[in-house]
C-alpha cells in the first residue's frame, strides 16, 4: 500500500469534521504505512555492462544487480557520467564461501581502461579461502602512477548482507567510506604543505568488476581460484552520487544536488564523530600501509607526511 503526505492533507480539508481526528492519528498511520520510497533508477539508465549477457543478471524489480565470474569470463559495468568530485555510493553483498583469488573491485578512473596516463580511486575486495577474513584493499593512482595501498580487514562478514561503500573525492581530501565510517583519508593539503599526488584534474566514470586475480590477491598469489565453486557472485543496489557531473566541451560541472554539501568547508575535515571511528580503524583494522613500510620507500612519499586529522 502507497501512502503519501498529499492524500492525507486533502483528506483533511474534505472531511473538516473529522479533520481532527484524523490529524491526531496520521502518525501512527504513517507507523503502519510508511511513505512509499522514491525507487532508485534502473541500471540501464546510469550504467553500461561489459560481460556476458549470463553473467549479468537483475532481481525482477530491476533494483539489484548480481555480476558473476566463472572460468569463462568474469563481469563489470562503468557510469555513463563523468565526474569531478563528489559522494560516490553503492551497496554491495560479496562472494561468499570460498573466495580465494577472486577480486571485486569498485573503484574511480579518468579512462574506459587502464590507459598510461589514468587517475583512479581504488575500492579492492580480495577473496579469501573459506573462514578467513575479507581484506579491503584501496589505491590511489595518478597519471598512471599507482603504488599508494592500503589494506584493512572488515568488522563484518560482508557476504551476508549488503553494507554500504562510498568515496568522499574533493579537492581537499579524499576519504574511503565504509557504512558512514571512514577507513581511509588522503588529504591534498595539510596547512602550507600541498599533495603533488592527488588526482583532482581529471573527470572520471564509476566503475565495478569481478575477476580473476589469483596470480597476486589472497596471499600473495599463494592460494588459487578453485573454479569448481564457480559462479562466484557478487550483488548489488542503491547507487548514489551526489556529485558534478562533466559536461563536455567545455570543462564545465553541473552538480546532482543543490547544496553540493560534499565540496563545503565541513566536507574538507573529518568530523569529532568520524575522528573517534577513523581513530578505532587505525588502531583495530589497518593490515598494510604503504607509508609504514620503509623497505618499499626508504624515502616516504609526499604526501605521507600530510595529517589525516587536520
Amino acid at each position: 500500500m502507497n501512502f503519501h503526505w498529499h492524500q492525507f492533507s486533502r483528506i483533511c480539508r474534505k472531511m473538516e469534521e473529522r479533520r481532527k481526528l484524523l490529524c491526531l492519528l496520521l502518525p501512527v498511520l504513517l507507523a503502519v504505512f510508511p511513505p512509499a520510497a522514491e525507487s532508485a533508477g534502473l541500471f540501464d539508465d546510469s550504467f553500461s555492462k561489459s560481460c556476458p549477457e549470463t553473467h549479468f543478471k537483475t532481481s525482477e524489480d530491476g533494483q539489484i544487480w548480481h555480476l558473476s565470474l566463472d572460468k569463462k569470463a568474469g563481469c563489470g559495468f562503468m557510469t555513463k557520467q563523468r565526474y569531478r568530485f563528489g559522494w560516490f555510493s553503492m551497496k554491495l553483498k560479496l562472494v561468499g564461501g570460498d573466495s580465494a583469488g577472486v577480486v571485486t573491485a569498485y573503484y574511480m578512473c579518468s579512462e574506459n581502461g587502464a590507459g598510461p596516463e589514468r587517475d583512479e580511486l581504488d575500492i579492492e575486495f580480495l577473496g579469501n579461502r573459506s573462514g578467513q577474513p575479507y581484506l579491503i584493499q584501496t589505491n590511489v593512482y595518478k597519471n598512471g602512477t599507482g603504488g599508494r595501498e592500503m589494506r584493512h580487514q572488515l568488522w563484518f562478514d560482508p557476504t551476508l548482507d549488503f553494507h554500504d561503500y562510498s568515496i568522499l573525492w574533493n579537492n581537499h581530501q579524499i576519504m574511503f567510506v565504509v557504512d558512514r565510517t571512514p577507513i581511509r583519508v588522503y588529504k591534498n593539503d595539510a596547512g602550507n604543505e600541498k599533495n603533488g599526488f592527488f588526482p583532482n584534474e581529471k573527470p572520471m566514470y564509476l566503475f565495478s568488476s569481478i575477476w580473476n586475480a589469483d596470480d597476486w590477491a589472497t596471499r600473495g598469489g599463494l592460494e588459487k581460484t578453485d573454479w569448481e565453486k564457480a559462479p562466484f557472485v557478487s550483488s548489488y543496489q542503491g547507487f548514489k552520487a551526489e556529485a558534478c557531473q562533466w559536461e563536455d566541451p567545455f570543462p564545465a560541472c553541473v552538480a546532482t544536488t543543490g547544496d553540493n554539501w560534499w565540496d563545503q568547508y565541513s566536507a574538507w575535515h573529518l568530523s569529532e564523530n568520524q575522528k573517534k571511528d577513523y581513530a578505532w580503524v587505525q588502531r583495530n583494522l589497518v593490515i598494510y600501509d604503504y607509508c609504514k613500510d620503509p623497505q618499499r620507500y626508504p624515502e616516504l612519499p609526499q604526501e605521507c607526511h600530510l595529517s589525516p586529522w587536520d
